[in-house]
């Protein structure tokens, strides 16, 4: 059985600043390269990490970069395990987003929220999409004994996390949690749906100092 190590990336200053980022080119912070190089450290020292299958933007690519320096695993880069693009809505706060605009609010509205979609962004259903597309590639190609560890955003894997818990689209949002530089290990089988969650959010590895939100 084959063994996909889903991670989040290090906080970057809007995680910090509690905004939107979607698909902008944020960099990690001092805390979150040295959540960086923790993760780094403890999948070097768990797992035996054949390669890395990464976000392209840059705050998982800084965290990938880490990982691989750390486990001598090869990235690519995938841009289907993108975070939500937000468009226009990208750098709001989430106090102004839901504020100004309630018919994002999941809580609130429940699943029309998902199907909303912001002006150049997509819809929370459209990310779901593609990140299960790319997940059930991945999970079709891993090897027997191989290890990949995948360096993506929270929206991504909570659709995973969510699907493999049989979770809908609303309560895998509202009711997960992933920290920054979480790792989630998800061990392939056969079958149906072909894979399980045996490990969920795990962050004890990071130092406290650097502990995160979860956005």
């Amino acid at each position: 059985m084959g063994t996909i190590l889903l991670c989040r990336h290090g906080e970057t200053p809007w995680n910090r600043d509690r905004r939107v980022q979607g698909w902008a080119p944020t960099d990690l912070t001092d805390r979150g390269r040295k959540q960086a190089a923790a993760l780094a450290d403890f999948l070097a020292d768990e797992y035996a990490v054949d390669r890395t299958v990464a976000s392209d933007l840059e705050r998982a690519a800084e965290t990938a970069r880490a990982v691989a320096q750390a486990t001598g695993a090869e990235t690519t880069f995938d841009a289907r395990w993108r975070e939500r693009d937000f468009g226009r809505m990208q750098g709001l706060t989430y106090d102004e987003l839901f504020g100004a605009y309630p018919e994002y609010t999941l809580s609130e509205i429940g699943y029309a929220a998902a199907e909303t979609t912001p002006e150049s962004g997509e819809s929370l259903l459209d990310m779901w999409e593609r990140v299960t597309a790319a997940f059930d590639d991945l999970r079709d190609a891993v090897g027997d004994d191989e290890t990949v560890a995948v360096v993506a955003h929270g929206g991504p894997l909570y659709a995973v996390t969510g699907i493999l818990k049989g979770l809908d689209v609303v309560a895998a949002v509202l009711d997960q949690e992933q920290g920054n530089c979480a790792v989630n290990e998800v061990r392939v089988t056969g079958g149906n749906p072909g894979a399980e969650l045996v490990r969920e959010n795990v962050t004890s590895f990071l130092p406290e100092s650097t502990s995160q939100e979860n956005y």
